[in-house]
Protein backbone atom coordinates (compact mmCIF):
# COMPACT_ATOMS: atom_id res chain seq x y z
CA UNK A 1 0.00 0.00 0.00
CA UNK A 2 1.56 3.28 -1.11
CA UNK A 3 1.10 5.37 2.13
CA UNK A 4 2.41 8.78 0.92
CA UNK A 5 -1.10 10.88 0.80
CA UNK A 6 -5.03 9.23 0.30
CA UNK A 7 -7.53 6.83 1.48
CA UNK A 8 -4.73 4.28 2.73
CA UNK A 9 -6.69 2.85 5.95
CA UNK A 10 -9.89 2.60 3.69
CA UNK A 11 -7.57 -0.27 1.25
CA UNK A 12 -5.66 -1.49 4.22
CA UNK A 13 -9.03 -2.59 6.11
CA UNK A 14 -10.44 -3.97 2.39
CA UNK A 15 -6.88 -5.66 1.64
CA UNK A 16 -6.59 -6.96 5.47
CA UNK A 17 -9.80 -8.38 5.76
CA UNK A 18 -9.70 -10.10 2.49
CA UNK A 19 -6.71 -11.89 4.54
CA UNK A 20 -3.64 -10.10 2.96
CA UNK A 21 -0.56 -8.97 4.88
CA UNK A 22 -0.72 -5.28 4.21
CA UNK A 23 2.77 -3.30 4.47
CA UNK A 24 2.94 0.19 4.22
CA UNK A 25 5.37 1.96 1.98
CA UNK A 26 6.86 5.23 1.67
CA UNK A 27 10.50 4.25 0.90
CA UNK A 28 12.27 2.40 -1.95
CA UNK A 29 13.34 -0.37 0.76
CA UNK A 30 9.53 -0.66 1.54
CA UNK A 31 8.69 -1.60 -2.22
CA UNK A 32 11.05 -4.29 -2.31
CA UNK A 33 9.34 -5.92 0.35
CA UNK A 34 6.05 -6.11 -0.89
CA UNK A 35 4.26 -8.16 -3.76
CA UNK A 36 1.97 -5.77 -5.46
CA UNK A 37 1.29 -2.01 -4.37
CA UNK A 38 -2.46 -0.39 -4.17
CA UNK A 39 -2.02 3.34 -5.09
CA UNK A 40 -5.00 4.90 -3.17
CA UNK A 41 -7.51 7.57 -4.20
CA UNK A 42 -6.17 11.56 -3.03
CA UNK A 43 -4.45 14.12 -4.80
CA UNK A 44 -2.30 12.85 -7.48
CA UNK A 45 -0.33 16.25 -7.84
CA UNK A 46 0.77 15.91 -3.78
CA UNK A 47 0.55 11.67 -4.33
CA UNK A 48 3.76 12.34 -7.25
CA UNK A 49 5.34 15.62 -5.54
CA UNK A 50 5.80 12.92 -2.29
CA UNK A 51 6.80 10.03 -4.31
CA UNK A 52 9.57 12.17 -6.18
CA UNK A 53 10.66 13.38 -2.56
CA UNK A 54 10.87 10.78 -1.14
CA UNK A 55 12.73 8.45 -3.97
CA UNK A 56 9.57 6.23 -4.41
CA UNK A 57 9.31 7.60 -8.44
CA UNK A 58 11.66 5.77 -10.19
CA UNK A 59 11.38 2.71 -8.15
CA UNK A 60 7.50 2.13 -8.63
CA UNK A 61 7.96 2.32 -12.44
CA UNK A 62 10.91 -0.02 -12.04
CA UNK A 63 8.32 -2.09 -10.47
CA UNK A 64 5.47 -1.81 -13.15
CA UNK A 65 8.08 -2.53 -15.74
CA UNK A 66 9.23 -5.70 -13.83
CA UNK A 67 5.84 -6.89 -13.76
CA UNK A 68 4.74 -5.85 -10.02
CA UNK A 69 1.09 -5.85 -9.99
CA UNK A 70 -0.54 -2.55 -8.78
CA UNK A 71 -4.05 -0.71 -8.56
CA UNK A 72 -5.04 2.66 -8.58
CA UNK A 73 -8.11 4.16 -7.80
CA UNK A 74 -9.04 7.32 -8.76
CA UNK A 75 -5.97 9.46 -7.75
CA UNK A 76 -4.08 5.82 -8.30
CA UNK A 77 -5.38 5.77 -11.75
CA UNK A 78 -4.28 9.03 -12.59
CA UNK A 79 -0.87 8.00 -11.37
CA UNK A 80 -0.80 4.44 -13.53
CA UNK A 81 -2.11 6.41 -16.64
CA UNK A 82 1.06 6.52 -19.36
CA UNK A 83 -0.69 10.48 -20.17
CA UNK A 84 -2.86 12.08 -18.06
CA UNK A 85 -4.79 15.48 -19.44
CA UNK A 86 -5.64 18.56 -17.06
CA UNK A 87 -2.50 17.84 -15.16
CA UNK A 88 -1.35 20.78 -12.88
CA UNK A 89 2.35 22.17 -14.69
CA UNK A 90 5.02 19.62 -14.44
CA UNK A 91 2.95 16.89 -12.95
CA UNK A 92 4.25 13.48 -14.06
CA UNK A 93 3.00 10.05 -14.01
CA UNK A 94 3.92 6.63 -12.74
CA UNK A 95 2.68 5.38 -16.28
CA UNK A 96 1.90 1.30 -17.23
CA UNK A 97 -1.17 1.87 -18.35
CA UNK A 98 -1.67 2.77 -22.27
CA UNK A 99 -3.98 5.03 -21.10
CA UNK A 100 -5.37 8.95 -21.03
CA UNK A 101 -7.00 9.93 -17.94
CA UNK A 102 -9.27 13.34 -17.55
CA UNK A 103 -8.23 14.64 -13.66
CA UNK A 104 -11.41 15.74 -12.23
CA UNK A 105 -13.29 14.91 -15.38
CA UNK A 106 -16.66 14.96 -13.55
CA UNK A 107 -16.33 18.54 -11.85
CA UNK A 108 -15.66 19.91 -8.35
CA UNK A 109 -16.38 17.56 -4.78
CA UNK A 110 -19.91 18.97 -5.23
CA UNK A 111 -20.69 17.27 -8.36
CA UNK A 112 -19.32 13.70 -6.91
CA UNK A 113 -21.75 11.22 -7.33
CA UNK A 114 -23.05 7.55 -7.12
CA UNK A 115 -24.12 4.76 -9.51
CA UNK A 116 -23.96 1.24 -10.24
CA UNK A 117 -22.09 -0.13 -12.83
CA UNK A 118 -21.92 -3.49 -14.58
CA UNK A 119 -18.62 -5.04 -14.44
CA UNK A 120 -18.82 -8.40 -16.49
CA UNK A 121 -15.37 -9.48 -14.92
CA UNK A 122 -16.61 -9.48 -11.29
CA UNK A 123 -20.22 -10.97 -12.63
CA UNK A 124 -23.29 -9.95 -10.30
CA UNK A 125 -24.31 -7.88 -8.68
CA UNK A 126 -23.39 -4.40 -9.99
CA UNK A 127 -20.58 -2.60 -8.44
CA UNK A 128 -21.94 0.37 -6.43
CA UNK A 129 -19.74 3.07 -7.74
CA UNK A 130 -18.79 6.11 -5.52
CA UNK A 131 -16.89 9.10 -7.93
CA UNK A 132 -15.22 11.73 -6.02
CA UNK A 133 -13.68 14.50 -8.33
CA UNK A 134 -12.86 11.64 -10.15
CA UNK A 135 -11.00 10.89 -13.25
CA UNK A 136 -12.11 9.57 -16.67
CA UNK A 137 -10.51 7.58 -18.88
CA UNK A 138 -10.68 9.12 -22.06
CA UNK A 139 -8.71 6.94 -24.38
CA UNK A 140 -7.95 3.30 -23.97
CA UNK A 141 -4.58 1.93 -25.75
CA UNK A 142 -3.71 -1.31 -27.15
CA UNK A 143 -4.44 -4.69 -25.15
CA UNK A 144 -6.08 -2.43 -22.28
CA UNK A 145 -9.51 -4.11 -21.39
CA UNK A 146 -12.25 -1.96 -19.99
CA UNK A 147 -13.72 -3.35 -16.85
CA UNK A 148 -16.71 -0.94 -16.15
CA UNK A 149 -18.37 2.07 -18.28
CA UNK A 150 -20.71 4.66 -17.32
CA UNK A 151 -24.13 4.71 -18.64
CA UNK A 152 -23.27 6.78 -21.68
CA UNK A 153 -20.25 4.59 -22.35
CA UNK A 154 -17.30 6.42 -20.44
CA UNK A 155 -14.72 4.25 -19.44
CA UNK A 156 -14.50 4.08 -15.66
CA UNK A 157 -12.26 1.19 -14.70
CA UNK A 158 -9.34 -0.80 -16.65
CA UNK A 159 -7.04 -3.68 -16.85
CA UNK A 160 -3.56 -4.19 -18.29
CA UNK A 161 -1.15 -7.26 -17.22
CA UNK A 162 -0.81 -6.44 -13.57
CA UNK A 163 -2.07 -3.44 -14.15
CA UNK A 164 -5.64 -2.30 -12.56
CA UNK A 165 -7.53 1.16 -12.61
CA UNK A 166 -10.91 2.05 -11.08
CA UNK A 167 -11.84 6.20 -11.20
CA UNK A 168 -14.37 5.55 -8.56
CA UNK A 169 -13.70 4.26 -4.90
CA UNK A 170 -14.91 0.78 -4.01
CA UNK A 171 -12.78 1.01 -1.07
CA UNK A 172 -15.75 3.07 0.61
CA UNK A 173 -18.66 1.01 -0.26
CA UNK A 174 -17.79 -2.11 0.88
CA UNK A 175 -17.17 -3.47 -2.23
CA UNK A 176 -14.37 -6.30 -2.13
CA UNK A 177 -14.33 -7.50 -5.77
CA UNK A 178 -11.82 -5.38 -7.32
CA UNK A 179 -9.63 -5.50 -4.60
CA UNK A 180 -10.13 -9.79 -4.80
CA UNK A 181 -9.12 -8.98 -8.74
CA UNK A 182 -5.53 -7.04 -7.57
CA UNK A 183 -5.20 -10.08 -5.28
CA UNK A 184 -5.63 -12.55 -7.81
CA UNK A 185 -3.40 -10.56 -10.17
CA UNK A 186 -0.74 -10.69 -7.04
CA UNK A 187 -1.20 -14.38 -6.62
CA UNK A 188 -0.59 -15.26 -9.89
CA UNK A 189 2.66 -13.52 -10.55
Amino acid sequence: MLALQGDVREHARVLSDLGADVELVRRPNELTAVEGLVIPGGESSVIDKLSRAFGMQRPIRDAIAAGMPMYGTCAGLILLADRITDGIQGQETFGGLDVVVRRNAFGSQLESFETDLDVPALGDPPVHAVFIRAPLVEEVGSGVEPLARLADGRVVAVRHAQLLGTSFHPEVTGERRFHELFLDTVRAA
